[in-house]
C-alpha cells in the first residue's frame, strides 16, 4: 500500500523554518542550519505532518512538483531519510533506528519510500516523523568524521573513518573502512590499518579539509559533531549529516594523579569490601605517607592532599609517582625550584640516624605487637568494649608497621634474603604430609598466613605444597623487613576474626540479617555499633562489591572511573625493572593449561598465591609490582629470573611465545622461531639463601 502524501506539508531545506527542530526534526534542522552558515549541504525539502504548519505548501500536487524539480522528473535518484525529533540529539543519536531509502527514482517508488520511513517510527509515525528528501550523490569516498575522539575522550583529536564509495556501507557496519586520527589542524597521526602511499582512501589534503569541516560544525553547534560526509568525483566535499557526539568517554582532569596497582596489589590482590578498605587500606596509606615524609621523598603538601593508597571499585591502587613507581616530570621553572633539594638535604640527617636506629625500633615494635596479640584471649569471651579496643589498636598499630616496613625496604635492603613466604612454604611442605585442612594448619602455624591475602569471612585457600623447599628456619630468623610484613598480616588476621565474631553476635541478636553484611559497614558505622548504637537502616540493601575487572597498569580517574594511560611498547621487547635471577630463555605461560618445562610465567600482578608456582620456573614477568615485593624476593631465592613493571605483558607475550628475560636489566624480548629441544641454563644466577 502506497502512502497518501496529501497528509504532509512541504518545507524547503533552505527555508528559515527548516532550521526549527520541533518542526522538521533534528537531522533536517541541523542540515538547514549548516546550509544557512555556508557549509556544503545538498538541496532538498522536508515533509512534515500537515497539522504542524499551516502556511507551507501542502498536498500531493505540491509535493509531486517538488519531487519533479529535485529529481529531474525521475532522472536523478533521491535519498529519502528519517528526521525525527527524537534522533540526532545531544542525549541520543538513535543511529540506525529509523529507515532510510536510497536510489529512489520514479514517483511511485518515492511515495513508497516515504511510507517506509514513516512506518519505521511505529504506529504514531504519521504524527511524529518528518521526512528529509535530497539528491542521491555518487561518492568517490565517504565516511564519518568525529570532531573529538569519543573512545579516548580527547577533544584535541579528530577521528575519521572512510571507505571508497558512499558512507552508507560504513555507517551500516557492512565495511570497516580506514580509521585516521588527526590533530585539530588535520595533521595525520595514525591510520588503521596502514595504507600504502598512492593508494590511500584519503590523501592529506582531504584530511585537512575534513578537519576544517569538523571545526566549522563544532563552532556552529557549540561542540564536537559526528558528521557524515562524501567526496564526489569532482573532489567536492559534501555534508550529509551533523549531530552531537554522544557517549563521549570521560576525560581525566589535566592534573589528575597517575594511579595503578603498583607494588601494593600483591598485598591486596582481590576486591576489598568497605570495612576492609577502612581497616587496612587507610592505615597503609598513612604509614607510607609517614615513611615518605621522613625520607624527604615527597613534598609534605602532596602527601596531605591525597591518600597514597586508595581503592577503585574495591581494587587497591597507589599514587605511582609519589611511590616512585613512575617518573615525576619537572617542566618549566620547576627545574629551578630549590625545595626538593632542600627537602632531601633536611631528610638526609634523619635518614642517616634512621639507618642506625631502625633495626632496634623495628624489633621493639614487633615485640610490642607480639605481646598484644598474645594478650587477646578467646574471642567469644571478649566484651563489646574489648572488641572495640582490639580493633582500634590494630588499626592504629598498622600505621607504624607499614611505615617501618617501607623504611626497612629502602634503608636496610633484604638482610639475609629470607622471606616470610619462603618460610611459610617450607613449613607447608612439611605439614601437608601430616594432613589436616587449611584452617587447622593456619591455627598451628601462623606463618602460613603469609601465603594468603587478608579477608573478612573468607575461607583459607593455601597453595599446593612445593615439591622442593629448604628447611624452615623459624620466624625469629627473618630479616627486619620480613618480620614487620608478617606482623602486618597477623594484625590484619586478628581484625578479620574480631569482625567475624562481632557479626556472629549481631546475627544471633537479630540486629544483622546475615554475617557477611558486616563487611558493608564503614569504620565510623562500626564504631557506633560497638558503642551500642544502631546499625545503618540501609545496611540490608547495600550490595557487596563483586569481582570487578583488574585495574590498568597505569590510569587516571575520570568521574570515578579508571582511564588507562596509553602505553607505547616497542614491537620487539619491553623494559621493566629487573628483580634478579640472571638471564634466561623460555616459553611464555599464563598459568593455565600444561606448564612448559621452561615456563616463563607471565602475570598481571604478583599475587601471594603464586608462591607455590615458583619452584621450577625459568622466569617470572609481571605487569606491575616492585623489585622488593614478597614474590620478587622469593623468586630470587629460587633463582627465577624476574622482571616486574612490564606494561601490557599479558597481551604482548601470549602463551607459547619464546622469551628472553634478563632479571638484571629488566629487558624482556620475544624471540622469533621455536626453542631448542632443551632450554639453555641461565647465563647468570643467584644462590638460594640458607638460614
Amino acid at each position: 500500500m502506497v502512502l497518501d502524501t496529501g497528509g504532509f506539508a512541504l518545507v524547503d531545506l533552505h527555508d528559515a523554518r527548516a532550521a526549527d527542530a520541533r518542526l522538521t526534526g533534528a537531522k533536517a534542522a541541523n542540515l538547514a542550519t549548516s546550509a544557512r552558515a555556508g557549509l556544503p549541504v545538498l538541496p532538498g525539502f522536508v515533509l512534515v505532518p500537515r497539522e504542524r504548519v499551516a502556511t507551507a505548501a501542502a498536498g500531493t500536487g505540491a509535493i509531486r512538483h517538488a519531487w519533479r524539480e529535485l529529481s529531474g522528473n525521475g532522472a536523478r535518484p533521491l535519498v529519502v531519510r528519517s528526521s525525527s525529533a527524537s534522533e540526532d540529539t545531544a542525549l541520543s543519536s538513535m543511529a540506525g533506528r529509523f529507515a532510510s531509502v536510497l536510489d529512489v527514482t520514479d514517483w511511485t517508488a518515492f511515495r513508497e519510500a516515504v511510507r517506509t520511513v514513516v512506518a519505521s517510527a511505529g504506529p504514531h509515525g504519521t504524527r511524529e516523523m518528518a521526512v528529509l528528501v535530497q539528491p542521491m550523490l555518487r561518492c568517490r569516498t565517504g565516511g564519518v568524521v568525529f570532531g573529538a575522539d569519543p573512545v579516548r575522550g580527547r577533544t584535541d583529536r579528530i577521528v575519521v573513518s572512510a571507505v571508497r564509495g558512499g558512507p552508507d556501507a560504513l555507517v551500516s557496519g557492512a565495511e570497516t573502512g580506514i580509521r585516521y586520527r588527526l590533530t585539530r589542524r588535520g595533521r595525520l597521526l595514525s591510520s588503521e590499518p596502514g595504507e600504502p602511499v598512492g593508494r590511500r582512501v584519503l590523501e592529506p589534503r582531504g584530511l585537512r579539509r575534513l578537519a576544517r569541516l569538523a571545526r566549522s560544525t563544532a563552532r556552529l553547534f557549540g561542540g564536537p559533531q559526528d558528521v557524515e560526509f562524501g567526496f564526489d568525483f569532482e573532489d567536492g566535499l559534501w555534508l550529509f549529516q551533523s549531530r552531537p557526539i554522544t557517549a563521549m568517554a570521560a576525560t581525566p582532569p589535566r592534573r589528575a594523579r597517575l594511579l595503578g596497582p603498583g607494588p601494593v596489589a600483591e598485598t591486596f590482590p582481590g576486591v576489598l569490601q568497605p570495612v576492609e578498605d577502612d581497616l587496612w587500606v587507610v592505615p597503609m596509606a598513612r604509614g607510607l605517607a609517614a615513611a615518605l615524609d621522613l625520607a624527604g621523598a615527597a613534598p609534605r603538601r602532596s602527601l596531605r592532599r591525597h591518600p597514597l593508597v586508595t581503592t577503585v571499585d574495591g581494587r587497591v591502587a597507589c599514587d605511582l609517582r609519589l611511590l616512585g613507581a613512575a617518573p615525576r616530570p619537572r617542566r618549566g621553572l620547576a627545574v629551578l625550584n630549590p625545595a626538593p633539594g632542600a627537602r632531601r638535604l633536611g631528610a638526609a640527617w634523619r635518614v642517616g640516624r634512621l639507618r642506625v636506629t631502625l633495626p632496634d625500633l623495628a624489633v621493639d615494635l614487633m615485640a610490642d605487637v607480639d605481646r598484644e596479640l598474645a594478650r587477646v584471649g578467646p574471642l567469644d569471651g571478649l566484651s563489646r568494649a574489648e572488641l572495640r579496643a582490639a580493633l582500634a589498636w590494630g588499626r592504629a598499630v598498622l600505621v607504624p608497621l607499614h611505615a617501618q616496613e617501607s623504611l626497612a625496604s629502602a634503608l636496610l635492603g633484604e638482610g639475609t634474603g629470607r622471606t616470610a613466604a619462603a618460610e611459610a612454604l617450607s613449613v607447608l611442605a612439611g605439614t601437608r604430609r601430616r594432613g589436616g585442612d587449611d584452617a587447622d594448619l593456619v591455627a598451628q602455624h601462623p606463618v602460613l598466613l603469609a601465603l594468603v591475602p587478608p579477608g573478612v569471612g573468607v575461607p583459607y585457600r593455601l597453595p599446593p605444597a612445593p615439591a622442593e623447599a629448604v628447611s624452615p628456619c623459624g620466624v625469629a630468623a627473618l630479616p627486619v623487613r620480613e618480620g614487620l610484613r608478617l606482623r602486618i598480616r597477623w594484625v590484619q588476621e586478628l581484625q578479620a576474626r574480631l569482625l567475624w565474631e562481632l557479626a556472629a553476635r549481631l546475627e544471633r541478636g537479630g540486629e544483622l540479617g546475615e554475617r557477611h553484611q558486616i563487611t558493608q559497614l564503614r569504620w565510623s558505622e562500626l564504631v557506633t555499633a560497638l558503642h551500642g548504637g544502631a546499625l545503618p537502616a540501609d545496611l540490608a540493601e547495600r550490595v557487596p562489591r563483586r569481582g570487578s575487572a583488574p585495574l590498568p597498569v597505569a590510569f587516571r580517574l575520570a568521574d570515578g572511573l579508571p582511564v588507562a594511560v596509553e602505553e607505547r611498547p616497542s614491537p620487539a621487547g619491553g623494559a621493566g625493572q629487573g628483580a634478579g635471577g640472571g638471564r634466561v630463555r623460555g616459553t611464555s605461560w599464563h598459568g593455565v593449561g600444561i606448564r612448559p618445562d621452561d615456563a616463563v610465567l607471565v602475570v598481571r600482578t604478583l599475587d601471594p598465591s603464586l608462591a607455590a608456582s615458583l619452584p621450577g620456573l625459568t622466569a617470572l614477568v609481571a605487569e606491575t609490582g616492585s623489585v622488593l615485593s614478597h614474590l620478587a624476593v622469593l623468586a630470587r631465592e629460587y633463582r627465577v629470573a624476574t622482571v616486574v613493571g612490564v606494561p601490557g605483558a599479558l597481551d604482548r607475550y601470549p602463551p607459547g611465545t619464546t622469551l628472553t628475560v634478563d632479571g638484571r636489566t629488566g629487558q624482556v624480548r620475544a624471540e622469533p622461531g621455536p626453542l631448542p629441544t632443551s632450554a639453555p641454563a641461565p647465563v647468570t644466577g643467584e644462590v638460594t639463601q640458607a638460614c
